[in-house]
């Protein structure tokens, strides 16, 4: 089991940076073979307080610090069911590890572990829905029959949080305003943030520092589509592309010395629109990680 800087184009094919990590210790009940999604606390497993996060299908979540000796996993069974299928994130606001779900009575709710404080015993938060979109008579029959996801994601720059309803047919998105007290508030204006959902952890960047990008949008990139939808109009589909794509990362920017940003700029056009701008952010001083197993 290892970090790998696979996703630096200016590392050794050859010799790639390795950070080994302990191997896995399952719990009883649990497995763990496949994980919903790998998280670190920063961008470097190098520093001395970095915690990488691994969330397992099932009621296993597990957590170390790659850089101390002799580093072991910590590792949670989680009691409630509802996050059995749910992904981790990082919140660097309240430095916490986050997860949402939805338990059997149809509550909301996420759950919130500091390992400085309560590693086996999450903080839960109810999530209370304020305002819903309003949908046209056609739109809550097709939303229906769609497959979704929901995504928890952190904006950095403003300290927001918001919760990402993504519907993968129509690739629609409806984002709720989360607030301190779980509010959750609908909402079609997020200012001058784009939000970023791939296979990788979801993030936020404000538009104004990236030209190009769209403000107040979602950014979609999956295994079967990639595309932009303009939270204006919840269910826009012009800035879509349909193919089969190997691998859905977008990859967030880092906090660097020295920048040199990648732009694969893909023009892809139908009827004269532009379909998506795909922008990797790539650190050249740091690692830009992945978690691979051997």
């Amino acid at each position: 089991m290892s970090l790998q800087d696979n996703l630096n184009p200016f590392a050794s094919h050859t010799d790639p940076k390795r950070i080994p990590l302990p191997p896995f210790v399952t719990l009883p009940n649990c497995q763990t073979r496949f994980a919903t999604n790998v998280v670190m606390s920063s961008s470097s497993p190098e520093e001395e307080d970095c915690v990488v996060a691994v969330k397992f299908y099932g009621p296993q979540l597990s957590f170390c610090r790659p850089a101390q000796n002799n580093s072991e996993w910590i590792n949670i069974y989680i009691e409630d069911p509802c996050f059995s299928r749910s992904t981790v994130i990082f919140s660097k606001k309240d430095y916490m590890f986050r997860i949402y779900g939805i338990n059997g009575l149809g509550c909301h709710v996420i759950g919130s572990w500091d390992l400085r404080q309560h590693k086996h015993t999450p903080k839960l938060q109810k999530l209370r829905y304020q305002t819903f979109p309003e949908l046209t008579e056609a739109e809550p029959e097709l939303l229906v029959s769609c497959n979704w996801t929901l995504h928890l994601v952190e904006s950095r720059s403003t300290g927001e949080t918001f919760l990402v309803r993504w519907y993968k047919k129509v690739l629609g998105c409806l984002v709720f305003k989360i607030d301190e007290q779980g509010n959750a508030v609908y909402t079609q204006d997020i200012g001058d943030l784009c939000i970023f959902l791939s296979k990788s952890e979801p993030f936020c960047v404000p538009a104004s520092s990236f030209p190009g990008l769209f403000p107040n949008s979602v950014y979609i990139y999956n295994f079967e589509e990639i595309g932009v939808v303009r939270l204006a109009q919840c269910f826009s589909t012009d800035l879509v592309f349909r193919f089969r794509f190997r691998s859905p990362f977008y990859v967030p920017p880092q906090n660097i010395d020295y920048v040199v940003n990648l732009c694969f700029l893909t023009r892809l056009c139908k009827h004269q629109n532009l379909f998506s701008y795909i922008l990797y952010e790539i650190d050249m001083q740091k690692l830009v990680l992945s978690f691979t197993t051997t």
